[in-house]
């Protein structure tokens, strides 16, 4: 069990950039740079829209911010794609001399607030530049998964590309307003492109809770650690009690999971950024050292922040 030790918060938006007036949400770590590590995070422009952009930090030290970049590296899709209102980073995989930023897209909705599904943006200039690899989505709903898709992590094992996504099982009326009902499955592929998917779910919702997302995994001593996201049913966007807090669980192959979140190894503090929420971590590790991202108060209000297991 790692007992994380919070180091506090790294990055908030200034709005001084068009793109970036609120927000810096659902941070990815690159540490496959030689001396700088580079974050990139999903900003909100004063429509509440959302892009991608990045930062560039100290190695092993990402509170020493050297560089903020200027524009988002995606402008939101044409009109009727799946990410023409927005755009949120989800995973990257370094995969020899290409990098793939995984981000899902955003679109506003009638019956219910909004749909999301996965799409995929490729980058061979060492991560500054992306293209996206199509204007559909790679992960979306299909026939016996009928709502949507958001997050997504990927590590690769014997050429497998494995994937833990966040599946939206229904959306059910509370106070007036649809809210969705999510948990994480799994899928596999041979490219990071095309993906297969049974049905398998890794972390099902206990009977309090309304959603599961943001999966982020580590392989250790024959053994995979997974932290995760988990909010409760109800007022969860104003009641610090029902926001996110971050679970753990444990697997033998990756595909079925024990979940312990006593052992997740974090909480909310007691005040500050961080003291209502924390959410939508991404653990990395960068010589025998772990890093945990992870976001606070308000989805990302806060900006993101960051902890150790040392």
């Amino acid at each position: 069990m790692i007992h994380w030790k919070k180091q506090g918060l790294i990055f908030t938006p200034n709005q001084s950039l068009w793109w970036s007036k609120s927000h810096a949400q659902l941070p990815i770590a690159d540490v496959m740079l030689n001396h700088v590590w580079r974050i990139y995070y999903a900003s909100r422009d004063a429509q509440g829209r959302s892009r991608i952009g990045y930062i560039e930090t100290e190695k092993g030290n990402p509170q020493n911010i050297l560089y903020v970049h200027p524009e988002p590296i995606l402008d939101v899709g044409t009109a009727g794609t799946f990410d023409d209102n927005g755009m949120m980073p989800v995973a990257l995989v370094n995969s020899g001399d290409v990098k793939l930023l995984y981000y899902a897209g955003w679109n506003e909705r009638t019956s219910i607030p909004y749909h999301n599904a996965i799409g995929v943006a490729i980058s061979k200039d060492q991560g500054k530049t992306f293209t996206r690899y199509g204007t559909g989505p790679i992960i979306d709903r299909i026939l016996h998964e009928p709502f949507a898709t958001g997050t997504l992590h990927i590590i690769i094992e014997q050429n497998i590309w494995k994937g833990w996504y966040q599946s939206v099982i229904k959306w059910e009326l509370s106070e007036g307003k649809y809210e969705p009902f999510y948990h994480l499955k799994y899928a596999e592929s041979h490219n990071g492109i095309d993906w297969k998917r049974d049905g398998q779910v890794a972390i099902e919702l206990l009977e309090d809770e309304a959603g599961i997302c943001s999966a982020t995994v580590l392989v250790a001593n024959d053994e995979y650690h997974m932290w995760f996201a988990c909010r409760k049913k109800g007022n969860y966007r104003f009641d610090p009690q029902l926001s996110y807090k971050i679970g753990f669980a444990t697997s033998k192959d990756g595909i079925k999971w024990i979940r312990n979140d006593a052992q997740s190894g974090i909480q909310p503090s007691e005040s500050g950024w961080d003291s209502e929420m924390i959410a939508y971590p991404n653990v990395i590790t960068c010589e025998d050292k772990q890093y945990m991202f992870y976001n606070g108060n308000g989805f990302g209000k806060t900006g993101f922040g960051y902890a150790t297991d040392q």
